[in-house]
């Protein structure tokens, strides 16, 4: 089955990029005052329902619960944008609706540069990090010397 919208990978990639960043940061990169919008859906709080499959590969089953914010606005031009953040942060959710919706426009070069690429940068360092972490807690019990094989 082709794909409905063929270029929607790079906008699925800034959706979830500014749906994982750390809100303050997106502020300090994207400051107030917000460009002029019309509220299609006012950034409303409310829960989805996580879920998972057992080693990655089998039968889903439902998780929990998450809360998430969601908000859905049109610019002054027409261009809609949406955004669905986790957790109960009102702003967050608004700006990254007007960011998304931004990226729709010729504005996209320059809030890729100012504002994606530093949060994609961070992101990977904090899963640098977290994984630097993690490969110094891992034991190789293949490598072991056994108490038999002396």
């Amino acid at each position: 089955m082709p794909d409905p919208a063929p270029n929607s990978a790079p906008r699925r990639d800034w959706l979830s990029l500014l749906a994982r960043a750390p809100a303050d940061r997106l502020a300090t990169l994207f400051p107030d005052p917000l460009p002029d919008h019309a509220l299609l859906r006012a950034p409303e709080i409310g829960s989805v329902m996580v879920r998972g499959r057992t080693g990655g590969t089998g039968t889903p089953f439902n998780l929990g619960e998450m809360t998430v914010t969601r908000c859905s606005l049109r610019l002054t031009d027409g261009t809609v944008g949406h955004a669905y953040v986790q957790g109960r942060d009102r702003a967050h959710a608004l700006r990254a609706a007007v960011l998304d919706a931004l990226m729709q426009t010729d504005a996209a070069p320059d809030l890729r540069r100012r504002c994606l690429d530093p949060l994609a940068r961070e992101e990977a360092q904090r899963r640098a990090t977290r994984a630097a972490k993690a490969a110094a807690t891992k034991v190789d019990f293949f490598t072991m010397v056994r108490g038999e094989d002396k």
